[in-house]
């Protein structure tokens, strides 16, 4: 009787360590979880507010009546694309960041093309309403950059944690994936050209 006794107790023990265990892996799991989701919001709060500030930035620049037409309807059109991309943050698939990052990277080289034509144009040049969002746009793709590193660091922790031996198995029991982290644009490990057009 008592060795039957102590064999359950045994029995009882472990099952309420394994259940502990995968209660403490799961709730972890969710929360790295959410967090990464949270950091892939505050990527596109950052990214709406440079789409707001451009909007902004247009109008000021359409105010310059011999302005370049085909460079400003170039940024209205790829802001638009830009802000018809978006991802559900309960499905960062590789792919989706993707499609995401390149309608992001068409409007950035749109916006750098204004702003190179912008400096033949010395009266928008002096004006402060340009001025202002002009350095607001410069913060703005700092903020970018800030929040994606947050986001891919966020998304490290919870890849960590569910490839990690033994959660790994609990991961998969579970339904927890890898989340796609933000990557650079395709060859921006090089320098780019610069060159200056005096003529």
């Amino acid at each position: 009787m008592k060795k039957g006794l102590i064999a359950l107790i045994v029995l009882v023990v472990i099952a309420f360590g394994i259940y502990n265990w995968a209660v403490g892996f799961n709730n972890t799991a969710v929360e790295l979880e959410a967090n990464a989701k949270t950091a892939w919001s505050n990527v596109e709060s950052a990214y709406q507010r440079r789409n707001d500030l451009i909007g902004n930035l247009v109008k000021t620049v359409q105010g310059a009546a011999d302005f370049e037409r085909g460079t400003l309807t170039d940024v209205i059109e790829a802001r638009a694309k830009a802000t018809s991309t978006s991802i559900d943050a309960n499905n960062l698939t590789p792919e989706k960041m993707a499609q995401f990052q390149q309608a992001q990277s068409g409007l950035t080289g749109a916006l750098s093309k204004l702003m190179v034509v912008v400096e033949r144009y010395p009266e928008l040049k002096a004006n402060q309403n340009f001025l202002e969002l002009q350095a607001q746009l410069e913060g703005t793709e700092n903020r970018i950059n800030v929040e994606r590193n947050k986001f891919n660091e966020t998304v490290n922790l919870y890849d960590i944690h569910i490839s990690k031996f033994p959660g790994s198995f609990l991961a998969g029991i579970f339904g927890f994936e890898d989340m796609a982290r933000y990557k650079a644009d395709a060859g921006s490990e090089n320098a780019p050209d610069v060159e200056f057009d005096f003529n």
